[in-house]
């Protein structure tokens, strides 16, 4: 594959376990440099999705090409030339940083003098300068998650596959561990992130929304805040909230509804006669409202819309 093409190309991949589809025709494609990142819940399909483009899962339909190989067909070639690292930390706790860092250079074929020097580099990336002789299971997670990362890109691979890689990570060190990633991508290493952190999400050149195994959106953080939202949102401050949350609800031009700490996300049809009629509403009903505003869309309110409208389509079908 050239490198004026995708680093990685899917081709409605499917993957079923038994009666169980836990990812249903995903396609999407990533360039050289690229930071790719899947949101979304716990058990929506992002660790599948990464297990078969790293081939350690054979795809049940579809096709995936990783640096222009057929995971299917060339799956131990693939793992030659990616750097994998797992939501689990993976690495031997009574080693020390060192011999880890050497024991997976050696799988991944780095030997002799080119180990030494591979090790330094990733031991600077990780930021372990003086920790070397330390053992493994006695660092920070944090630590141990830069560990991690310097083992997976020892061979320095042209596409890196993180999943969850800052799950129970301090909110300093996540920042921390996204500065590295955007180091890599910018020397040329095309990066997928799996995360359920919606803030993390911004730091992805581009984003692909994953729900029960499906890609419900795809593209920058920007192009889905401003396009996959339906309509306006409104920020309404008011009490009792529950209360507003089910007049609101069945107001007329309002699509959805949610709870964001202590006021109400409302999608609206049209943003300037709810501002004044919602209100209104609430006052006649007896309720609270302090403050209604037209709003931003943040990443959460993206991806619970879109979910939204998964489950009306599906419901429609059946």
């Amino acid at each position: 594959m050239e490198d004026a093409g995708p680093s990685v190309a899917v081709e409605n991949l499917v993957k079923r376990f038994g009666d169980f589809t836990a990812v249903d025709h995903v396609s999407f494609a990533a360039a050289r440099g690229e930071i790719m990142g899947f949101l979304g819940p716990n058990g929506a399909g992002k660790s599948t999705i990464i297990r078969m483009l790293c081939g350690l899962l054979r795809p049940t339909e579809g096709r995936a090409f990783v640096a222009g190989l057929d995971v299917a067909q060339e799956a131990e070639t693939v793992r030659q030339r990616i750097g994998y690292m797992s939501q689990k930390f993976s690495l031997y706790n009574d080693l020390s940083v060192v011999e880890n860092l050497r024991f997976f250079g050696g799988m991944y074929g780095v030997k002799g003098a080119e180990l030494r020097q591979q090790s330094e580099w990733a031991v600077e990336l990780a930021g372990l300068r003086g920790h070397e002789g330390g053992i493994t299971g006695e660092l920070s997670s944090a630590w141990k998650q830069r560990l991690a990362l310097g083992c997976a890109v020892l061979h320095h691979p042209p596409i890196l596959f993180l999943d969850e890689p800052t799950s129970g990570v301090d909110p300093i060190s996540r920042r921390q561990f996204w500065e590295l990633i955007h180091q890599m991508a910018a020397s040329g290493v095309t990066v997928f992130v799996s995360t359920h952190y919606m803030d993390e999400a911004e730091y992805c050149h581009r984003l692909a929304l994953i729900h029960r195994g499906r890609l419900v959106a795809l593209g920058t953080p920007t192009e889905l805040k401003r396009h996959a939202l339906r309509g306006g949102l409104l920020l309404v401050e008011c009490a009792p909230l529950g209360e507003a949350l089910e007049v609101l609800a069945q107001a007329p031009g309002v699509l959805e509804v949610a709870v964001f700490g202590n006021a109400l996300h409302v999608v609206v049809h049209e943003v300037a006669p709810a501002i004044d009629a919602l209100p209104r509403l609430l006052i006649a009903r007896g309720l609270g409202c302090t403050r209604i505003e037209a709003i931003m869309p943040s990443l959460e309110d993206i991806f619970v819309q879109q979910i939204g409208a998964q489950a009306a389509r599906a419901e429609a079908v059946s």
